[in-house]
């Protein structure tokens, strides 16, 4: 692991949390985007993120990895700025894909959640595959695209309500 991180602190609780810079940086995201795809092999899957400048560049990272995770092709879509709510809505509208959220808190000092959920909305716990997203980490195996036709896209996401269809 190029840039290690304490994995058993860090990758808990639904996902990824920690002070940024200290405990987490945004390797992380692409480690946890790729590693989401190949755990639940999605060939789809729904991202945001709160709005925050440090999340959004975890947001970035996270749908990198996303798209780079082996031979899936996976499409990311791009809901950019939203809330949980708004996040299980549209993972429903798709389907009951997988989804992240990515939030920052801290008033000085950053703290960044990555939170991932199954297809059924629901957080990923230790047996839903946080458990085997943290071995995929800690023993340096997070996944990496096989060749350029495999690798998947990011798509924005464009609500129906104004007209267009699901994602662009």
């Amino acid at each position: 692991m190029l840039n290690p991180i304490d994995v058993a602190a860090v990758i808990r609780d639904g996902g990824a949390i920690g002070r940024f810079p200290d405990e987490i940086h945004v390797g992380v995201a692409w480690w946890m985007g790729a590693s989401l795809v190949v755990l639940t092999r999605a060939d789809r899957i729904v991202v945001a993120h709160d709005g925050h400048p440090t999340s959004s560049r975890f947001h970035e990272r996270f749908c990198r990895g996303a798209v780079n995770a082996r031979h899936f092709a996976c499409v990311v879509v791009d809901l950019r700025v939203s809330d949980e709510s708004g996040l299980m809505r549209v993972t429903q509208e798709f389907g009951a894909v997988p989804g992240a959220l990515i939030t920052t808190t801290g008033d000085g000092v950053d703290t960044v959640r990555i939170s991932l959920y199954d297809g059924g909305g629901h957080p990923l716990g230790e047996e839903s595959g946080l458990a085997a997203i943290r071995d995929m980490i800690a023993e340096d195996r997070v996944p990496i695209p096989v060749n350029e036709q495999a690798r998947g896209r990011v798509e924005r996401y464009r609500s129906p309500a104004t007209g267009g269809g699901a994602a662009e």
